[in-house]
């Protein structure tokens, strides 16, 4: 298996944050985001996956590519595969989350609240008699807080009633979320593959701009299934073909209380690089590219590419 990129320390970028996957680095006018191989399921840390930091970085660079038309992005450069220099922006207190289907098993999935009893979501109400994993008749935006500790569902009208957002601000998030779901769902049809969910995060430039940041449509902020095999799989009883970490959640959720456990059981190393096979996979049937091959350093490899871009910029 590669070796994995666990953390970094480069005190010559600035003031480093780490985040649950990326560690960030604070310059005056922009931050230098380094993805990292974390694994982030149920609000910690779970594996260690080599290549995902890679994949997160280059297929979040492929769909600001993609979508720029929509929203302005962070983006300014991709120095390294695991490297994004975005511009600086204030994110805003939601996550602005967009679900295509009735899926999910965390606390905050659509069809965990469903299989409990929920019915109206806030913004929607869905029927009785609705089964796992079928399509809704069109995406809905189910928005949630980023408190410290666990995610927290939020309806549209707590987010204006709190403050969180004015509700111009709001209609604006979600109608930005909305346009990039539905352009994600037809990119991801057109090579093959359905795209569920996701979540987006926005923030706003030092101009006031809404800003698309953080990242967008990658394996970890979203959830992909094949589509060929979609219909006759759920005629039959059966999930999906997933093509995403869901699995791995899965196994844990088997295993343990990963929300409440003070310790998790390890990975098992065959899931960890069938996980690191199907973040390369999924890189590749959607941008056509492929990952590194692995072999280097990945820090010294980080270390030298961005020295390479503070030379050029100086």
């Amino acid at each position: 298996m590669k070796p994995s990129l666990r953390s970094t320390d480069f005190p010559e970028l600035g003031e480093r944050l780490e985040g649950k996957v990326r560690d960030v680095y604070l310059q005056p006018d922009s931050v230098v985001l380094v993805a990292t191989d974390r694994h982030s399921s149920f609000d910690r840390i779970i594996a260690y996956v080599p290549g995902k930091g890679e994949v997160l970085n280059r297929l979040s660079a492929f769909w600001f590519d993609q979508t720029r038309d929509i929203i302005p992005n962070h983006l300014l450069a991709v120095p390294d595969p695991n490297v994004t220099v975005a511009k600086r922006c204030t994110p805003l207190p939601i996550e602005a989350v967009m679900r295509g289907y009735l899926s999910g098993v965390t606390g905050t999935s659509l069809w965990t609240r469903y299989e409990k009893g929920e019915r109206d979501f806030g913004g929607f109400r869905l029927p009785d008699g609705m089964r796992k994993n079928a399509k809704l008749r069109e995406p809905v935006f189910t928005p949630s807080t980023k408190d410290k500790e666990h995610d927290r569902n939020v309806t549209p009208r707590e987010i204006v009633e709190t403050g969180l957002l004015s509700r111009d601000l709001l209609d604006r998030v979600e109608d930005a979320a909305r346009r990039l779901f539905l352009r994600g769902q037809d990119l991801a049809r057109a090579r093959g593959l359905i795209l569920v969910d996701t979540k987006y995060e926005f923030g706003l430039d030092a101009e006031g701009a809404l800003t698309l940041i953080d990242e967008v449509h990658t394996p970890d902020s979203s959830r992909y299934w094949q589509a060929a095999t979609y219909e006759g799989r759920i005629a039959a009883g059966l999930e999906p073909d997933y093509f995403d970490k869901e699995f791995l959640r899965l196994w844990f959720i088997e295993h343990c209380d990963p929300y409440n456990d003070a310790r998790l059981p390890e990975a098992p190393p065959a899931m960890v690089e069938e996980l690191s096979r199907r973040y390369a996979a999924i890189f590749t049937q959607l941008s056509g590219e492929t990952v590194s091959a692995g072999e280097e350093n990945i820090v010294e490899r980080i270390r030298r590419n961005l020295a390479a871009r503070l030379r050029r910029a100086s």
